[in-house]
């Protein structure tokens, strides 16, 4: 809603219907623009009023019906969906039930007259005094919306990098936009849609105009930005002035003036203290809240500045028998806020002047009917005591007044006279055809070249996108070829540093002098560590460390070999088998069969080195010399064991005698 209370300095458009009708024939319009230094009138068809006020901008578009210019309500809100941001079309005659042009040109003191440019020229003028109502279907609010500009498929082999490219464009201008609302101080609501790599679209919802919004709808590239006013249900009218109901009002005059409003029914409005207003600062601050009809003061006899406003209102005045009392205002004030004394004494004022006039208010608005405005009455009963049947009889009269719109009966016009006016209006008719036809070839023409050239742009960039994605593959694909033999280098580089490790931890334990170790450690040999007696650990521990002849194995489990696992161990030829748990029976067997030495583990001192084990020469030497006398022992045991089967099978044998 505009708070303007005085002419307008921009430029208006005033429309009426010249000839043909909206509904019907091409219709022609009556277009007087108005400025206050100039007057322009002129007869347009419709398509050129459209192009003059995306041209020119006017700040109204004024008529005294809105559906001359829309033939029903989706086309009305198409036109105002249409029209330039800072242009509103304007309603001189009021809201849903408006009134005649005559009358409320004759209210406001506009010249009036009945030919379509005079009428067009008066709701100029009107609206220019800020009288009417302003046609809008949309709210204070606007949506912008960023969305993709393109396709997010067809990429080929680069599809997720294309998508992933556009919805991250996306992400990063919805960013843009928040930061320059922020920038802005506008308030909004932001709801994303998040998809792979950033958004697919972003919707924002601002409280403010298009024109107030620091953003520009367009597409380029990955994104496209559309700007749109939200949608009302429905028509909405708003007065382009404020409304200026009828108040009373309360004044502390002094080093700080305090200002309070108070409606009619005794409800306060609006409270001022200023020490930097002057006089006419608080006359301007009351005109925006209301139109006085009585104006008070706490203190009696009213002092000269609050009667010098009050004169200027031409408003009844009021103050109380005596000065108000403090306990008073406080008393009467305790329910309303208030931030000091200034203020508490204005609405004390206010609040007293209501009080002595409050039974007259009610005696008032049992005698006005609904139709007829309170405060109207009010007004005229208060300050210029009148009676309320005289004001209610004089209200009715104005209504019932003629509207200057009384008959006269034309004469009659011959027959040339007839005919001249067919051929005029025919001829019109024709010209505005001409011309609507002209601009239908010139916006053809226009469309044409913006399309070749569209075409031509398109084609362009679907060859560099070609090229681009042509390139891409390729590189893509040597790449992939790259990748994949480095792959294959990183294995062999990690399998030869494995076996380098290997070789260089066997090459420190097969060298006797240990140059490496301390000299505390001279004198150590080998220990090849396998972690169960199982196929498997021993395969691992070929391929880890390899197993040799005459090497020193240290079983952690010795416990579950088969005979399987044994012969695969004796194959090797150990030195010696230190061994912790204990060897199955068919393993023992298969070891001392195959001459391989096993000791417990816990006869040798085995120790960590650069991990791998190692035990000492003697410890080793010892081990073996015992496992050789157990050897020795087992082997007569068996003998002396084969030799007493044999007798007693000789035996069996024999005979009996």
């Amino acid at each position: 809603m505009s708070d303007r209370t005085s002419a307008l300095d921009s430029v208006i458009f005033g429309v009426d219907i010249q000839s043909g009708d909206v509904r019907g024939d091409t219709p022609s319009y009556a277009l007087v623009v108005f400025d206050d230094d100039r007057i322009e009138r002129d007869v347009v068809s419709y398509r050129k009023l459209r192009r003059r006020i995306d041209n020119e901008e006017p700040a109204i578009v004024a008529t005294d019906n809105m559906y001359e210019l829309a033939k029903d309500k989706d086309e009305l809100v198409h036109l105002l969906g249409s029209l330039p941001a800072g242009t509103q079309l304007v309603q001189v005659t009021g809201a849903e039930q408006p009134e005649s042009l005559s009358r409320v040109a004759s209210r406001h003191g506009v010249p009036y007259g009945k030919d379509p440019m005079q009428e067009a020229e008066a709701a100029a003028r009107l609206a220019a005094a800020n009288v009417g109502q302003e046609v809008t279907a949309f709210t204070d609010r606007t949506e912008i919306k960023v969305a993709r500009g393109r396709s997010t498929g067809g990429g080929g082999w680069s599809e997720d990098r294309h998508t992933r490219r556009i919805h991250g464009s996306v992400k990063r201008r919805a960013r843009e936009i928040a930061a320059e609302l922020d920038d802005a101080g506008l308030s909004y609501e932001r709801d994303v849609t998040k998809k792979y790599g950033g958004f697919s679209n972003a919707v924002f919802t601002v409280e403010g105009r298009p024109q107030d919004i620091p953003v520009s709808a367009g597409r380029g590239g990955d994104v496209r930005v559309e700007i749109e006013r939200v949608r009302r249900d429905g028509i909405d009218f708003r007065p382009l002035a404020k409304r200026r109901d009828h108040v009373l009002i309360g004044i502390d005059p002094g080093t700080t003036t305090a200002v309070a409003v108070v409606g009619l029914e005794g409800e306060l409005l609006d409270v001022l203290s200023t020490r930097t207003a002057d006089t006419a600062a608080v006359i301007e601050w009351i005109v925006e809240r209301g139109r006085p009809i009585l104006i008070g003061a706490d203190v009696t006899p009213m002092p000269e500045t609050v009667e010098k406003i009050r004169r200027s209102f031409d408003a009844a005045g009021w103050t109380p028998d005596r000065d108000l009392p403090i306990d008073v205002k406080k008393h009467r004030t305790r329910d309303v806020g208030y931030d000091n004394d200034h203020e508490r004494d204005a609405i004390a004022a206010a609040l007293g002047a209501y009080d002595a006039h409050a039974d007259q208010f009610d005696r008032v608005a049992a005698k006005v009917p609904p139709q007829e405005s309170l405060g109207t009455v009010l007004s005229r009963v208060i300050a210029d005591e009148e009676s309320v049947e005289t004001v209610l009889a004089d209200l009715t009269a104005e209504e019932g007044d003629d509207e200057d719109e009384h008959e006269h009966v034309e004469r009659e016009l011959t027959e040339d006279e007839k005919r001249i006016r067919r051929l005029e209006t025919q001829v019109e008719r024709l010209q505005g055809h001409v011309e609507t036809l002209e601009e239908t070839v010139e916006q053809k023409d226009e469309r044409i070249d913006a399309l070749e050239q569209e075409l031509t742009e398109a084609r362009s960039e679907q060859r560099r996108e070609a090229r681009t994605r042509r390139e891409v593959t390729r590189l893509e694909r040597e790449n992939d070829r790259l990748e994949r033999e480095l792959d294959v280098e990183r294995e062999t580089v990690t399998e030869l540093e494995g076996k380098l490790e290997r070789l260089k931890a066997l090459w420190k334990l097969d060298h006797s002098n240990f140059a490496d170790v301390s000299e505390k450690k001279a004198g150590l040999v080998p220990v090849k560590v396998i972690e169960q007696f199982t196929k498997g650990a021993i395969t691992d521990a070929d391929e880890r460390v390899g197993l040799a002849e005459d090497d020193i194995v240290l079983l952690r489990d010795a416990s579950g070999a088969g005979r399987s696992t044994a012969r695969l161990l004796a194959e090797v030829n150990p030195r010696l088998v230190l061994r912790n748990g204990r060897l199955s029976d068919m393993a023992d067997r298969i070891l001392f069969d195959h001459d391989v030495p096993v000791a417990p583990a816990e006869l040798v001192t085995v120790q960590e080195v650069d991990e791998l084990a190692v035990a000492r020469e003697d410890e080793i030497e010892a081990a073996i010399t015992d496992w050789q006398e157990r050897a020795a022992k087992r082997e007569r045991q068996q003998h002396a064991e084969m030799v007493d089967r044999l007798i007693s099978e000789h035996r069996a044998e024999r005979p009996t005698e």
